[in-house]
């Protein structure tokens, strides 16, 4: 198949990134890709709906990810996997004898073992460019989700209208479901049974770069999961702390040990951030130097550093968010640098995960959370028209018009864009200028 036919079916089709950000897919589609990654890290902790689904689809995710990599003519196609992911990997060894050109690279449980940048490096020895892409050094990487989306697009014609959602915490039963986007996400509580707390918080995402949302918020391509917690939880506590509270710890507590620094990932891989020199700088307002606020565009926003690194629980990260926010609003961008030399002392400053979990208090959750792969049947579904990086969709539906599942409702805009498809079949009963409601036909 050519690049520029993939790249129309993954584009009408609506494929994004199913996590993270939700970049368009067909935008990742590149004759420079030599290495094509699939990313099976399961980044934040207890998330489970990646390794369960590559388990119950090896075949069609290694049948998307083999495709790929004959459209774009890569040299490698590699997996890259956690160690402890034992049934996935049986799985996906039961059908790689189809697929020569892949090959497993097995990674070790530390977090954020998922960010493409360490991953990058752990499965190739290649460092990306700071604030550069991947594709600059040949590569591009994808999400297990996003693999079977491709599958599901390209070999059954069928868009995204369905997401994997891990529900753990404080809920009677975790489960792992397949739900229609744009269900409510108390909706999707609901599944894993009763909520066995008194006043719950919702954390959407994983417990590191999540962030709080309500009951009534839609899924959308990228929700990955929901952590319920008590609101009294100390996760609650660190992840709402205000920003001037953050910098007035930081001027009264911070003692410059480094930790920060030394246990950044992306400064273990020689990007010009560190942490320390940052907190140095903005609690005592110090501004003779540019270059630890600017630096601050190279974050990744993983978290390490207040969750887990700095000994008096300070908030590197959400001090560099707020002045990483700034300088983008002010139109400043990254500086043009190279990579410094990766730290020798790298593997040993790793995050283990079940150490991780024990910092945040979460240890007691990670339970199973078993996958269901039926598409749950909802009530009504709110679609987002902006679900993913670039241009929003447009609408080109009414309230009144009767829809069935996998029909367009929001066409993709010109430039980077894609599609958003009815996640049910039923009747608009409201159109926006930002989301489309439709009644499911019961």
């Amino acid at each position: 198949m050519e690049i520029t036919e993939l790249s129309r079916i993954l584009r009408e089709n609506g494929i994004v990134g199913a996590g993270g950000a939700g970049f368009p897919t067909y935008g990742k589609l590149s004759e420079g890709a030599d290495v094509i990654l699939m990313n099976c890290a399961e980044c934040e902790p207890l998330l489970k709906l990646h390794r369960q689904l590559l388990r119950e689809h090896a075949r069609e995710i290694l049948k998307a990810f083999a495709l790929i990599a004959d459209t774009v003519h890569a040299k490698e196609a590699i997996i890259g996997i956690k160690e402890e992911y034992k049934s996935t990997i049986a799985a996906l060894e039961e059908n790689l004898r189809d697929y020569p050109q892949v090959r497993i690279h097995t990674l070790p449980g530390a977090y954020p073992m998922g960010d493409e940048v360490v991953l990058i490096y752990e499965a190739t020895g290649k460092v990306v460019r700071p604030g550069g892409l991947p594709i600059e050094c040949g590569v591009a990487v994808f999400n297990v989700e996003t693999l079977f989306n491709v599958y599901r697009a390209v070999f059954e014609g069928h868009p995204v209208t369905d997401k994997c959602v891990t529900v753990v915490g404080e809920v009677e039963h975790p489960v792992t479901v397949r739900v229609p986007v744009g269900t409510r996400i108390g909706d999707v509580v609901a599944m894993a049974g009763a909520v066995t707390t008194e006043h719950p918080v919702y954390l959407l995402g994983g417990p590191m770069m999540g962030n709080f949302g309500t009951e009534y918020q839609p899924v959308t391509k990228t929700t990955n999961a929901v952590i319920v917690l008590p609101e009294d939880h100390i996760l609650v506590y660190r992840k709402t702390n205000r920003f001037s509270n953050a910098v007035a710890r930081a001027a009264s507590s911070c003692c410059q040990c480094q930790t920060c620094t030394d246990l950044c990932p992306r400064h273990a891989l020689g990007h010009p951030i560190q942490p320390h020199l940052f907190m140095r700088a903005a609690a005592n307002r110090d501004f003779r130097g540019i270059e630890p606020f600017v630096n601050t565009m190279f974050c990744s926003s993983c978290g390490l550093c207040e969750l887990y690194s700095c000994p008096q629980g300070l908030s590197p990260r959400s001090m560099m968010a707020e002045y990483k926010a700034g300088l983008r609003k002010a139109g400043v961008k990254p500086p043009v640098v190279e990579a410094a030399a990766v730290s020798s002392a790298r593997e040993y400053r790793r995050a283990p995960e079940e150490r991780l979990m024990a910092r945040l208090g979460l240890t007691a959750y990670d339970r199973e959370a078993p996958y269901q792969d039926e598409i749950r049947s909802v009530r009504e579904v709110k679609l987002l028209l902006s679900q993913h990086i670039g241009a929003p969709a447009a609408a080109c539906v009414k309230p009144g018009d009767a829809v069935t599942c996998g029909d367009v409702v929001g066409a993709a805009a010109e430039g980077l864009s894609v599609s958003i498809h009815a996640s049910v079949s039923g009747t608009v009963t409201e159109v926006t200028e930002t989301y489309i409601m439709i009644e499911e036909t019961r």
